[in-house]
């Protein structure tokens, strides 16, 4: 078992301190404690005889949001959408109907499937009213891990998920099967964040919005506000943490309790490494353990303060925090917030922690090493677009050309000129961070979004793998994603 220090801590999750995260119980105890809604849990659709099939339909729909009524774009009728399971080799098939006012379509997070077809697709725009059958066969060799899905029609990306669209998609297999990991009681948390007007709809973000990446004041926890979560007789839980909001970021951390990190966006890392704090970025997931050791009662899992920059060129005055400028349309939230309530009531923690997890592949060294500038621009008519190289998103021109059954190092460099926070997602293929400014990782994981701070340069190292065509990276502020963030990257079958 290994230690994050935190400075170590500060490189691998790019996380700002604004304050000491023991050092804000004080703060979030004289703040009024979010009260309790019961967790609802989404209805599971599991493989059965190597098939995973069901329908599903996107729409909008009145339903329970915490202790008030809101009308969200759902699938199923469900906030969080249905779970999904399956193991590697599994086939899946997912009947579609798009019953929204909008063109929309589906995207399999971090699942290593096809990029063609009626797989995951980022270029099938499915319109309203109509209905497509998606089918893949998940590889033999697919890692087991925590993954999700959600619309991702270019334009709308940010509005529909913000709207409620997203599920987990869980593939099982080696690492649920330590005996350590089998033992523990599993859990499952959608972190979500919600803007709801008077009425219960989804309030329309202004311009200033827009351009920051949206956010909601109403934070959830599987479609719940501050849901209990009871740890059990033994003492280990296991949380399985999707960050499915589309701009907010969160600072993870549980009261008098470290967390230990088991699993990335990718999968199982080598052995647990413990953590005070957990960040997660738009789209990032992590598996954690939690030991319940100390005196038995209730603890507050939170979310701490995070400064993700921006409009730092543009803040009222000149007036700079820590080099970045007013928060323009967001207001920048400076207590901590609570997510949840774990509780037990037997401190003796009798499951042990694994000792080790799984092994993580040393990737080769890399032939090509490509360079990808993240920065925004001004538009026309006061606008503005936010760019890869200068260059915003356009649908018939294909930005970078790559090769199957290579490994390439991509660096990611951050010159935005407000200092702006992107987290880059990679549709298909995983990576692996190799370093930040230079300083290299200190545990080896795989991953398929990463947080290029303002200023930053992080390098990944990717290998393509499997499956030849085009698809997409992008950012995962998805309002910068639909303001011209993406581009197409085409893999060209081995000679």
């Amino acid at each position: 078992m290994s230690k994050i220090n935190r400075r170590q801590f500060f490189i691998l999750s790019a996380a700002s301190a604004v304050t000491a995260s023991m050092a804000s119980w004080a703060i979030v105890k004289d703040n009024k404690t979010p009260r309790q809604t019961k967790i609802l849990l989404s209805k599971l659709h599991q493989s059965s005889d190597g098939l995973l099939e069901l329908d599903l339909e996107a729409n909008l729909n009145r339903v329970n949001l915490g202790s008030q009524s809101a009308y969200l774009l759902t699938y199923n009728g469900q906030v969080p959408a249905p779970r999904l399971e399956a193991k590697a080799g599994d086939t899946v098939r997912i009947n579609f109907t798009n019953n929204l006012s909008q063109p929309t379509n589906l995207h399999y997070h971090g699942l290593h499937i096809p990029p063609t077809g009626n797989a995951d697709n980022a270029f099938l725009s499915i319109p309203p009213g109509e209905s497509l059958t998606y089918e893949f066969t998940i590889p033999k060799n697919h890692l087991s891990g925590t993954f999700w899905y959600h619309p991702h029609p270019h334009g709308y990306v940010a509005e529909q998920l913000f709207g409620g669209l997203a599920g987990l998609f869980i593939v099982r297999g080696e690492l649920d099967e330590i005996p350590e990991i089998k033992a523990a009681k599993e859990e499952f948390i959608v972190l979500k964040d919600f803007a709801l007007d008077a009425s219960g709809r989804i309030q329309s973000p202004n311009h200033m919005e827009i351009m920051m990446g949206r956010e909601g004041q109403l934070l959830t926890v599987n479609g719940q506000v501050n849901p209990n979560f009871t740890i059990p007789k033994g003492g280990l839980l296991r949380l399985r943490i999707l960050n499915a909001s589309p701009s907010r970021f969160y600072r993870v951390s549980l009261e008098n309790h470290p967390l230990y990190l088991i699993a990335t966006d990718g999968g199982a890392i080598d052995a647990p490494i413990e953590l005070q704090e957990l960040l997660l970025a738009p789209g990032e997931r992590a598996e954690v353990l939690v030991r319940g050791d100390r005196e038995p009662g209730q603890y507050q899992l939170l979310t701490l303060p995070y400064d993700r920059g921006g409009m730092g060129m543009m803040g009222r005055g000149g007036h700079m925090m820590r080099g970045r400028g007013h928060r323009m349309g967001r207001s920048f939230q400076t207590n901590p917030q609570v997510l949840a309530t774990l509780s037990y009531q037997d401190s003796v923690a009798t499951l042990p922690l694994p000792q080790q997890l799984l092994p993580v592949e040393t990737l080769p060294e890399p032939k090509t090493v490509r360079r990808f500038e993240l920065s925004m621009a001004m538009a026309p008519r006061m606008g503005m677009v936010f760019t890869f190289n200068g260059q915003t998103f356009d649908p018939e021109r294909v930005d970078t050309e790559v090769k199957l059954n290579t490994v390439e190092d991509w660096e990611l460099i951050n010159v935005d000129p407000d200092l702006m926070d992107h987290p880059i997602h990679l549709h298909l293929n995983r990576f692996q961070v190799v370093s930040r400014d230079g300083q290299s990782e200190p545990y080896r994981a795989w991953k398929d979004t990463v947080l290029v701070r303002g200023g930053e340069t992080v390098r990944i190292r990717i290998p393509f793998r499997d499956f030849a065509g085009k698809t997409v990276y992008h950012c995962h502020i998805l309002d910068h994603e639909d303001l011209g963030m993406m581009g197409i990257v085409e893999i060209e079958p081995a000679a």
